[in-house]
This record gives structure tokens, sequence and C-alpha cells, in this order.
């Protein structure tokens, strides 16, 4: 995998990935992340780059160092910064779930033909595509709009890392977020990428609005979640 040279030093870079799979159950709770020199080779760097990013997660309680046995999981939750419930896909991970995420497509669009857009953001917007996998099965298709343009996002880290922490790195905070449901037939693109066999049924619709600490729009996103293969959970804590 390619890391950027131009962004936070590399073992930062592997550590954000690494926390990813683990909060995705790509590496699940009880056991080894690959070794060492399975990681020096997959992202092309020193064996001290590989031990600082796995020292940072040690420090953080992801993982255990075991003399001889490996480097465990030994924790896949992370501390929310805008709620106290957990993250959906948090909840599948702890019932023993995989999810994989792939970004698929980005571009600046123009918004004229979009009224919601249009008041969102003016005459044109940064468009990005990206699919969930539920156990290896498509299962959540998002469409996010930003205000910003393709050459301010390092689009070649989108499969790396989330969103939320690329726009962290471009100094964009988010102090509030908003969410709406509904059910709605998706649009084709949509149908296509989940894999529903052209059957135009509705499905969960959810809407997402996220502003800074000004109340600027910052994203918008759209996602259809095929819960035939899986309900929408949201389990809180009191």
């Amino acid at each position: 995998m390619s890391l950027s040279r131009k962004d936070k030093p590399l073992y930062l870079q592997i550590r954000d990935i690494l926390k990813d799979r683990i909060l995705h159950g790509v590496y699940p709770l009880g056991q080894n992340i690959p070794s060492e020199p399975q990681l020096e080779q997959e992202f092309s760097v020193s064996k001290i780059t590989v031990r600082g990013a796995i020292q940072e997660l040690v420090q953080e309680g992801y993982l255990e160092r075991g003399s001889g046995k490996g480097t465990k999981v030994i924790r896949n939750k992370a501390a929310s910064k805008l709620s106290k419930w957990k993250h959906f896909t948090e909840i599948l991970v702890e019932e023993g779930h995989r999810i994989q995420k792939q970004w698929l497509r980005a571009g600046t669009v123009q918004t004229e033909a979009d009224a919601e857009l249009s008041r969102l953001f003016g005459e044109h917007c940064l468009r990005l595509e990206r699919v969930y996998f539920l156990d290896d099965r498509p299962y959540i298709y998002y469409t996010h709009y930003l205000n910003m343009t393709v050459g301010e996002l390092e689009l070649a880290d989108l499969n790396a890392r989330s969103l939320y922490e690329l726009l962290e790195e471009h100094n964009i905070s988010l102090d509030r977020l908003r969410d709406e449901f509904s059910v709605a037939v998706p649009p084709p693109e949509a149908e296509e990428i989940l894999q529903l066999g052209g059957n135009a049924k509705p499905l969960l619709k959810r809407s997402r609005y996220s502003y800074d600490e000004h109340g600027k729009i910052r994203e918008y996103s759209i996602g259809y979640y095929n819960t035939e293969l899986q309900n929408y959970i949201v389990n809180y804590d009191v």
C-alpha cells in the first residue's frame, strides 16, 4: 500500500490504517494482527516505522504484545467525540461481522440540477462515492458532498483512512451532525452497486448534514442500506 510522503509521519499513517482495520473487524478481537515483516512489506517501510505504529496502538489500548506470541487485538471500540452511543459499524463488529469499505469515484459536480446541493454548496461541490461491505457482500452505498475541490483532498488515501480523518488533517473540524432517516427507492447507481438485481425496492435512506463550529455546512451525505442483509441498529448506554 502506498503512503503519502507529504502527510504526517509514516508511523502515524500506519497507526491510523491499522486502527481502522481493528474497528471494522478486519483484525478481529482476540486475534493477532499480521507480523511486523508482513506489515513492513505491505507498506514498504522500515521495521522501526512499523514498530512505532504498533507501539502507538499498544499505548492506546488496542493491541497487546506477547513475547513470541505476536501482537493481539485486545480492544475494538473507539470513543466517540460526538455522542455517548456506539457507532453502527462498531455494533456489527462486536457481533462478529466484518466491515470493509471501498472508495469508488471522486470529482467536482455542478449543482444546478439539484436544489438541495445548490442550496447547501452554491454552484459546485466535491462528490465522493463509497460502498461498505458486510462480510464481503455490498451493504451500504454512500455519496458524500463537500465544499472542497479534488485537489484539496488526498484521494489516494481514502481507502486507507476515514473521510473525517482527512477532513481533520485539512483543519476542518465538525462541531454538529444531523441525521435524517427515511425510506426511498435508490438511484440506479446505488441499485447496481448494492447488487439488487434490478429490483427497485425501497431501502433505508440516511441523510447526514455536518457543520463546523461556525454553523457552516461542510459535508452532506446520502446513504442507502440494504437492510435485508442486516437491520440498522442503535444501542444506547444510559
